[in-house]
């Protein structure tokens, strides 16, 4: 994109009778050296200040439709594990919280018929998330454990009925929780074909990984389901957009400092802003934390004045 720079010259007004009147030097101080004025930051200064660079460029913004929900675990990867025979339970070798591995002892079993002792193994790798059972107690037909696999969870979302319609299996999801500063993407594998009458709503689910176990069930989550997608050729990141003197600048970074460029934006999915004019394909700014350097501006600015 070419960036155009429009100079306006301002003729020179002669008051009559009182002769040339010089016209008033600049000042040096004010709002528009504001704009003119670069904020020097070192690399180490922008480390910091845990700065982030980002490029001016193209990306794809998404018209998101944002609902709420929690993580659950998901169903297809639990199970509950009772013993082949009724007998009594010579050991237990796992608590509840314990990791597992498929195929591992969970417990072994004397059988009341043949008195032979068996083991119960985990049918998967996973985490014990409940025990039933206790060394000298005999077995039934209830669960001894239950072992989950929280390798994938579920996000379940909360649907009003007039979103329904707009949500779809395959749809891709951004799932935030603010409290625990969490990130992560899925793609929603159910909506479910009939609502909850107790509070209007139908529940729609998201297949979300976690290798990392960082998304605990009970937790409650934002989401953003993708509704549509577009490309755009110019965008930088929401937080680098700051106001200054009434307008939206972004501070780009050149080798005299970062230096505030006004610009004009269009659309915006609160990831990405489109940049219409202000800016080139290239230009490096700041991204996360761009208020710093706003607000080093100002100490600037005040140093000035004094």
């Amino acid at each position: 994109m070419n960036i155009r720079t429009l100079y306006i010259v301002i003729p020179l007004i002669v008051l009559a009778g009182c002769g040339g009147v010089d016209p008033a030097p600049p000042d040096a101080h004010g709002e528009e050296a504001g704009h003119d004025a670069h904020v020097p930051f070192t690399d180490a200064q922008i480390a910091a200040a845990a700065l982030s660079l980002e490029t001016a460029g193209p990306a794809t913004l998404r018209e998101t439709l944002p609902v709420y929900g929690s993580i659950v675990p998901n169903a297809e990867r639990v199970r509950q594990v009772t013993a082949r025979f009724p007998g009594q339970a010579r050991t237990v070798s796992k608590q509840t919280g314990s990791s597992v591995r498929a195929g591992e002892t969970l417990a072994t079993i004397e059988s009341n018929e043949s008195l032979q002792v068996y083991a119960v193994v985990a049918p998967l790798s996973g985490v014990i998330t409940a025990r039933n059972i206790n060394p000298g107690e005999q077995t039934g037909d209830a669960a001894l454990f239950t072992v989950a696999d929280l390798s994938t969870v579920w996000v379940e979302l909360a649907l009003f009925p007039r979103d329904v319609p707009r949500v779809k299996a395959g749809q891709s999801v951004r799932i935030t929780s603010a409290d625990a500063g969490l990130e992560g993407d899925g793609r929603v594998v159910y909506v479910a074909p009939f609502g909850s009458a107790s509070n209007q709503t139908v529940i729609a689910r998201v297949l979300i990984d976690n290798t990392t176990r960082q998304w605990s069930p009970g937790l409650y989550v934002t989401a953003h389901v993708t509704l549509g997608e577009s490309t755009v050729p110019l965008t930088v990141a929401a937080a680098a957009l700051q106001t200054l003197d009434g307008a939206s600048v972004v501070f780009v970074r050149t080798a005299a400092g970062f230096e505030p460029r006004p610009v004009r934006t269009g659309r915006a999915d609160g990831r990405f802003i489109e940049v219409l004019d202000g800016l080139v394909a290239g230009d490096v700014y700041a991204a996360r934390n761009s208020f710093i350097v706003k607000a080093e501006l100002g100490k600037g600015s005040a140093a000035h004045a004094d």
